[in-house]
């Protein structure tokens, strides 16, 4: 996916969505998703605006648009403005507030091992696990657990309502937005994300 800027000044860029809306863990079992990614390889003022992400929402929000964010997001990897960071967030509950922390939701961060995100691939992996007394999500990167959000961290019903259905997976670039800034005049165009492969594991 390409951000580009026309002679106008004018930004496109790209968003993938699976027509399928059914990934969860069946019960007591794991699902995990997971992308080898390198993110947009530009940092700095070239980077301003930048924001690739891959993440998934809950079935729900097709056909109505307007349920967010009770319905449940799931972002698996998120990054604005070219920094060496990558975020791992749930989205639940109502906004502004509520039991989620809403509009940031209950997240986490850590930077890429080894290489920053934007000059190598990484694998950036949520694992959905039903196998025990209380649901758990797990995000990693490079196989190292980084966020935790367990059951019990919120209300019955606002997990039941973020997680009681199926999922469909996005990969996307923004550019700019509510959370990075603004592009500017020095933000670089045609700077890709490169995606080498999505997959999704369930546990028999």
């Amino acid at each position: 996916m390409k951000p580009i800027r026309d002679t106008q000044k004018n930004w496109a860029s790209g968003r993938i969505e699976t027509q399928r809306t059914d990934f969860q863990p069946d019960p007591g079992k794991v699902m995990a998703v997971e992308a080898r990614i390198q993110m947009p390889n530009v940092t700095g003022t070239a980077a301003q605006g930048y924001w690739p992400a891959f993440w998934m929402l809950g079935a729900p929000f097709r056909g109505n648009y307007t349920n967010w964010p009770s319905l449940g997001e799931m972002d698996i990897m998120e990054n604005v403005n070219g920094v060496n960071t990558v975020w791992a967030t749930l989205h639940c509950g109502t906004s502004p507030g509520g039991p989620c922390n809403e509009t940031t939701g209950l997240g986490g961060s850590t930077t890429c091992p080894d290489a920053t995100c934007q000059s190598a691939f990484h694998v950036y992996r949520i694992e959905w696990d039903r196998s025990g007394a209380s649901e758990q999500l797990r995000w990693s990167v490079d196989g190292v657990v980084y966020h935790i959000v367990n059951q019990g961290d919120v209300d019955a019903t606002t997990w039941a309502n973020a997680t009681g259905h199926g999922f469909f997976i996005i990969l996307n670039v923004a550019i700019g937005g509510s959370w990075p800034a603004r592009p500017s005049g020095l933000t670089k165009s045609g700077i890709p994300m490169l995606v080498d492969y999505v997959s999704v594991y369930k546990s028999i």
